[in-house]
């Protein structure tokens, strides 16, 4: 049997970097049933409301909705239940300290496969206020729009 090799992305949180700002990343293995892996390896999972806490000196993710097997019999699992992170007690102590601070949190940035196993991206993210979105829309903008002049001086260049 043939291992799998690289990273194949399942679910991305795209909204996760707009609404908060992220100020430390890490990756964590997930506990899941026979059933959650196979829906993921069909490219179905959604992190939109998912957050992760500690909890007993464990990490749990909750909200995060991995739908169930098509062909998954009574034995199918439940689509938004509890599930286990997998990280060292190092990590999880650190991330005790942080999350102790006044506004941080736990956001699930990316679910992937790596090298065959079922991998999840936290963010240590500190809530944005109306102003730094915008703000960070506008320096987005800005920076199109000096990307765009910079092509076109080049091109005239020619």
């Amino acid at each position: 049997m043939v291992k799998e090799q690289g990273q194949k992305t399942i679910a991305r949180n795209k909204k996760a970097r707009h609404e908060y700002a992220i100020e430390d990343t890490y990756e964590a293995g997930i506990v899941l049933t026979g059933t959650e892996v196979k829906s993921l390896r069909e490219g179905r999972a959604s992190l939109v409301d998912g957050f992760a806490q500690i909890r007993d000196g464990e990490l749990w993710m909750y909200n995060v909705h991995i739908p169930e097997y098509n062909q998954g019999t009574w034995n199918n699992h439940a689509p938004r239940r509890l599930r286990k992170l997998l990280l060292h007690k190092a990590e999880i102590q650190k991330l005790i300290g942080k999350t102790k601070e006044s506004g941080l949190t736990l956001i699930p940035l990316e679910l992937y496969f790596k090298d065959g196993k079922a991998k999840v991206e936290l963010g240590l993210a500190r809530g944005k206020r109306d102003y730094d979105k915008r703000q960070t829309l506008l320096e987005r903008t800005m920076k199109r729009e000096a990307d765009r002049a910079m092509t076109a001086a080049r091109r005239r260049q020619r």
